[in-house]
């Protein structure tokens, strides 16, 4: 796991050497193990130049002849012996890489292309990507299973070539403006250049605030900063750059044979945490006492019980440290599945208790390092945990993110359920469904009936009564809704709505800002977070298995759960509850940070920025106060920007 950055002038001329070392430099929390860089020059003109340390020790900023250069922070996972050092070449040096993730399957493709020929110098999983290009070229993606953006600069043909993973669980983010083209692991590298200001990108501002999107286009807060969408690639040659799709999950053309989906889903998420546990660092995982990361905690114990020959148990320790968000409110602590959980397991278990004011305090940082607005506090939350495990010394972390996204998880996914089940005439299985629900959950949740209108009346009708419901249409200035207001399509891509539900936000509206958050969150501290959940080939498998094993009888996560079965608690297991990483937040609004809210609301800026009628925040912040409205997270969207705008903008 590193950082990654770059600058490529495709008109040939001599690249900034200060503009590149400042831009990885300020990726070092990224990469607190090692420096590096690579200087090149179009055409073969000039010997590559490869140095260690600060690029300024090694090169004069004055007169030189390189046009591309690469700049690398390791965070080392996998042999972290000099061997592993980046930027890396392939052994005649006409193939160049900066690259940040890991590659899970790294072992297997390495013997596969041993058996092809290629030779390794290093036990490393970047010189399995080199190599991997070697034989196959771009298509060497669709061999790598697990998590990556990098940079690769082919000196055969004078061609930049990167690429994100499938789910966009690492980040890659690049400016271009016809000449020069950068790139970097995050956008406060893009920052560095002089030449750009800072401004904020108002449909992404109209999106956030409106719907609590982002990371859902190729768009950021930041005006003329792009990203690389999750499962893109992209291509610089000759002045002239091409983005396209590399993977996308598409509908399946057959159907899992129902009595094999229990055990055949077992199998591949055992996999899927085996793999995930090869490191030459400490591993622990988050726990949050929900399913998803209480099944990655358990499953890692089960293997370590039954096949320890088959993981990497130096990394793990006979029993795997875990690391929870805890609170004295008892209406979001998850303490009590928590410790059902480390007392089945024998984990060596880790709590923190945020507080609220001194998170609040730390706000400025929390942005710094997300680099764009957030939609809740419960990000913070997760913020204090990656601290936890940092400070315990453990380098990389599982978490279940994924999980709710492939198996139906929210409760907002019921209602596309039963929109499906109504389209479908089948009113006796809706009305079960819909019995089997209330049974658990007194309260019926609102996006369930949000999402059961989404699906049965079109997308014109639907964004006016949301307005109304949310509020927007009062506190929002008109003019600035009536520029950047728009009506978002349906996905159709699967026969469902429930299938094109969770492919939306797998692949846009909800998925990519949740990894934004966690990689911007464990990064901050030099920790590496894996998701299990989002094997490539778990999450492709799950797309042959119907609807019904991911929500029956009003309970989610069906076929998790089943397959769960003598792994889990009980407790944990059969839980109806859907919380995860909550924080305390009506009460950290309304009450701890309330003199801080009110004087943001009152204050010039607020006053001043076009996206609101201040005066009417003011007035709905009073009525949330009173408990008249349950608008808490749109008033944190609303503090969380004036943040950012001041930390980025101003």
């Amino acid at each position: 796991m590193c950082g990654i950055a770059g600058i490529y002038s495709a008109a040939g001329r001599p690249i900034d050497l200060r503009l590149l070392e400042t831009m990885t430099q300020v990726l070092a929390h990224r990469g607190p193990d090692g420096e590096g860089y690579v200087l090149m020059a179009l055409e073969g003109s000039e010997k590559p130049v490869q140095t260690r340390g600060k690029l300024t020790h090694s090169m004069a900023p004055g007169s030189h002849r390189y046009s591309i250069g690469f700049g690398h922070r390791r965070l080392a996972i996998l042999d972290p012996t000099p061997l592993g050092h980046q930027p890396m070449a392939t052994e005649n040096g006409q193939v160049w890489i900066t690259y940040n993730g890991e590659i899970y399957n790294y072992r297997e493709l390495r013997n596969e292309l041993k058996q092809r020929g290629h030779q390794f110098r290093s036990a490393t999983d970047t010189e399995v990507i080199l190599q991997a290009y070697l034989e196959w070229g771009d298509e060497c993606l669709s061999h790598l299973n697990g998590m990556f953006a990098f940079a690769l600069w082919d000196r055969r043909e004078d061609r930049l070539f990167c690429a994100r993973d499938r789910f966009g669980i690492k980040p890659f983010y690049y400016r271009f403006d016809g000449e020069r083209f950068l790139f970097a692991s995050e956008m406060k590298s893009l920052l560095q250049d002089a030449s750009y200001r800072p401004a904020p990108d108002e449909q992404a501002v109209y999106d956030y605030l409106v719907y609590a999107w982002q990371d859902h286009t190729d768009g950021t807060f930041f005006s003329a900063i792009k990203q690389l969408k999750p499962g893109h690639s992209l291509i610089v040659r000759d002045g002239t750059l091409t983005v396209r799709p590399w993977w996308d999950l598409n509908p399946s053309q057959w159907r899992q044979e129902p009595d094999r989906i229990v055990p055949a889903f077992r199998e591949r998420f055992e996999e899927a945490v085996r793999l995930n546990l090869r490191s030459d660092v400490p591993i622990g995982s988050c726990l949050s006492g929900g399913l998803d990361s209480s099944s990655i905690v358990c499953t890692v114990q089960k293997l370590l019980s039954s096949n320890p020959t088959g993981i990497d148990q130096a990394s793990v320790g006979e029993r795997i440290r875990t690391f929870s968000s805890c609170f004295e409110d008892s209406t979001c602590d998850e303490r009590p599945y928590i410790h059902r959980v480390l007392e089945r397991t024998g984990a060596e278990g880790h709590e923190v208790f945020p507080d609220g004011q001194q998170l609040f305090d730390e706000l400025p940082r929390i942005l710094w390092h997300q680099e764009e607005p957030f939609a809740g506090m419960s990000i913070m939350a997760q913020w204090a945990v990656m601290r936890l495990a940092a400070d315990s010394g453990v380098k990389v972390l599982l978490d279940g993110q994924g999980a709710d996204e492939l198996l139906a998880g929210y409760p907002g996914y019921l209602g596309s359920y039963g929109a499906d089940l109504l389209r479908q005439w089948r009113w006796r299985t809706f009305l079960g469904e819909w019995r089997a629900y209330r049974r658990h959950h007194p309260v019926v949740d609102p996006t369930i009936v949000a999402n059961l209108l989404r699906g049965l009346l079109p997308a014109s009708a639907i964004r006016p009564l949301r307005s109304w419901v949310k509020g927007d249409r009062f506190w929002l200035d008109q003019g600035f809704s009536q520029r950047y207001s728009w009506t978002p399509g349906a996905v159709t891509r699967f026969p469902t709505c429930l299938e094109n539900h969770l492919y939306g936000s797998l692949r846009s509206l909800g998925l990519p800002a949740l990894l934004h958050y966690e990689d911007r969150n464990a990064m901050a501290f030099s920790v590496e977070a894996r998701v299990p959940f989002l094997d490539h080939t778990l999450v492709e498998w799950l797309g042959g298995v119907s609807p019904e094993f991911k929500i029956r009888q009003g309970v989610t996560k069906f076929v998790l759960r089943e397959a769960m079965v003598g792994t889990l608690p009980e407790e944990v297991r059969l839980r109806t509850d859907k919380m995860g990483f909550v924080t305390p937040q009506d009460q950290w609004l309304r009450v701890t940070l309330r003199p801080e809210i009110e004087a943001l609301l009152e204050s010039d800026s607020m006053r001043a920025r076009p996206y609101w009628r201040a005066r009417v925040l003011r007035e709905w912040y009073r009525r949330y106060c009173d408990g008249n409205v349950a608008i808490g997270q749109t008033v944190w969207r609303w503090i969380n920007l004036e943040m950012w705008l001041r930390r980025f903008c101003d």
